[in-house]
């Protein structure tokens, strides 16, 4: 599986919406941030207490994690979550699978900036043809996916 082949991508026409909204929430999470993007940001649990600064390729000085990666992080380990569960009720095996997660920042045709997402998805000891099956089904199950879905472009690698 060295070839990486895209998945999907989230600029296709998905066809008529589909309602994605939670119908009870079992959890609920809770961050402060502090000075913006050069400032800190702490949980109200405190698990989190990390300093934010802007990268270097926006002007900052990049002495801190930035939002851009947070997202990256809070994805990435979330589509594997969602992985994981797909394949587990298919009953696939996903030992040394992987999820990582681009998170691009650019400014958009509103004045305003917005994010473009690649997650590139290794699965190992799967055949190619299942391992597609097992990502669109994961990329139907998660959150983030459904929360990003048609206003944000997602592509998804598989390789």
């Amino acid at each position: 599986m060295s070839d990486s082949t895209t998945v999907d991508s989230t600029t296709a026409d998905t066809g008529p919406a589909v309602d994605t909204r939670p119908t009870k929430i079992m959890y609920v999470a809770e961050a402060t941030a502090h000075g913006g993007r050069d400032g800190y940001v702490t949980s109200q649990d405190g698990q989190i207490e990390l300093r934010v600064a802007m990268p270097p390729e926006l002007g900052g000085d990049g002495n801190g994690t930035n939002p851009e990666q947070l997202f990256a992080a809070g994805y990435s380990s979330c589509f594997h979550n969602a992985l994981i569960l797909v394949g587990n009720r298919e009953g696939y095996d996903l030992t040394g699978s992987t999820v990582a997660a681009k998170v691009g920042i650019g400014p958009n045709k509103t004045r305003g900036y917005g994010l473009a997402v690649a997650l590139s998805v290794s699965l190992p000891v799967l055949d190619q043809g299942v391992a597609a099956k097992l990502v669109e089904a994961a990329h139907e199950v998660c959150p983030y996916s459904n929360a990003t879905r048609g206003n944000i472009d997602v592509t998804i690698l598989l390789g």
